[in-house]
């Protein structure tokens, strides 16, 4: 229950315990003033004081039907109907009593409850009137009927309201459980996808260089010794991208200054082996300053694109093109290798069927920034991958 509901329902118990000792002070001060040396007196006032001590002990009992509560409210009525009995005037302790049936028994409970000690309300009050006035047998009925559906309405509304409270508190608590495990998942997946385009391609070609100068280590010192430091150097840059990457930050070939031009001008130097020649092509110039965001894409998606080549196409040319619009830019990735079906890859958007992670990869990075991917290849006749990227207006 909120603050607010339980300051409400506390103001009103302590209303409702006042009025009760007012009126029951009252119907004492009344019966003594008129009947103060009748016979009943002596029974009166015990029963008045006996009634004042169970109502005090009521409040420690709570609220809830328990046994014990309910052998408290089964006390109090008793002893409220014996004074009835003895002194009418008692009757108006109905009103008080009304809210405590209700608060402590279920509707199809207390609704039977109030009917009685409205009937012995009455009973009293026509009895002291001493003919069937109207007012007498028709008023208490009807406010008693009032009260009771006001209040039975006020519950079953808190009731309602607390069930929704409920299910908001729930549905927050499942939706922030549901944001952490996106967070994670897309954590994980940000990290698949670097690792794939830095440490998967450095560790591939540190393993090419030093097979290659183990072969050569007898033959040509000279030459394997220079795979090794190229391996060496490749190990050096691939651990300055895994403490990029594991912080978030922008790639390295990117941080040492110049834009993606020249990073995809250092990539392309990379990757040029005896075997395969690296290009890059631009038309038009790329927005200044280009975002962080698309800049890193871009460089990744090139990086994951000559990947690619380099173990599946069996390629000797690879062009890296930069095609800047006033609302988009676009890289294409060409190579004059084997090529492939593309239709035997997953529909767009879904890693299955691809191999690695190099597709997929190159998919979510374009897919978060809101760009689009197209492949076009057939066996023997080499690879074309375009990545476009919307942006801003200038």
């Amino acid at each position: 229950m909120a603050a607010p509901e339980r300051d409400d329902t506390r103001a009103l118990t302590v209303v409702m315990h006042t009025a009760f000792f007012v009126l029951l002070s009252a119907s004492v001060a009344r019966y003594l003033a008129r009947h103060a040396g009748g016979p009943h007196t002596p029974w009166v006032i015990a029963l008045s004081v006996l009634l004042a001590v169970l109502y005090v002990l009521g409040p420690a009992l709570g609220t809830r039907p328990t046994p014990r509560r309910l052998t408290w409210l089964g006390l109090v009525v008793a002893a409220w109907a014996l004074l009835v009995v003895l002194a009418p005037s008692f009757a108006w302790c109905a009103v008080p009593l009304f809210y405590t049936g209700l608060r402590t028994l279920p509707p199809r409970a207390a609704i039977p409850l109030v009917a009685l000690l409205t009937a012995l309300a009455v009973a009293a009050q026509l009895s002291l009137a001493g003919w069937p006035d109207p007012n007498v047998l028709l008023a208490p009925p009807a406010v008693a009927a009032v009260a009771t559906a006001v209040f039975v309405v006020m519950q079953r509304q808190a009731a309602r309201r607390d069930a929704l409270i409920t299910d908001l508190v729930r549905t927050r608590r499942e939706l922030a459980a549901t944001e952490r495990r996106e967070g994670t998942l897309a954590e994980r997946e940000r990290l698949a996808r670097e690792i794939h385009d830095t440490l998967a391609q450095g560790l591939s070609s540190q393993r090419m260089l030093l097979q290659a100068a183990d072969r050569l280590w007898d033959s040509a010192p000279g030459t394997a010794r220079d795979h090794v430091r190229t391996a060496a150097a490749i190990a050096e840059r691939s651990l300055a991208e895994a403490r990029r990457f594991v912080h978030d930050l922008t790639p390295a070939d990117l941080a040492e200054g110049g834009g993606l031009l020249r990073a995809l001008h250092a990539v392309a130097e990379r990757e040029t082996t005896p075997d395969l020649t690296v290009r890059v092509h631009t038309e038009g110039s790329p927005p200044v300053p280009l975002p962080g965001p698309v800049e890193s894409a871009l460089l990744r998606i090139a990086q994951g694109a000559l990947a690619n080549v380099r173990e599946h196409a069996a390629a000797g040319t690879a062009t890296l093109t930069l095609t800047c619009l006033d609302d988009q830019i676009v890289l294409d990735v060409t190579d004059d290798g084997r090529g492939f079906d593309p239709r035997a890859l997953a529909p767009a958007g879904s890693a299955a069927g691809e191999r690695g992670h190099g597709l997929p990869a190159i998919r979510a990075r374009l897919r978060q920034l809101g760009g689009t991917l197209t492949i076009e290849s057939a066996p023997g006749e080499g690879t074309a991958l375009s990545a476009a990227i919307p942006l801003e207006p200038r």
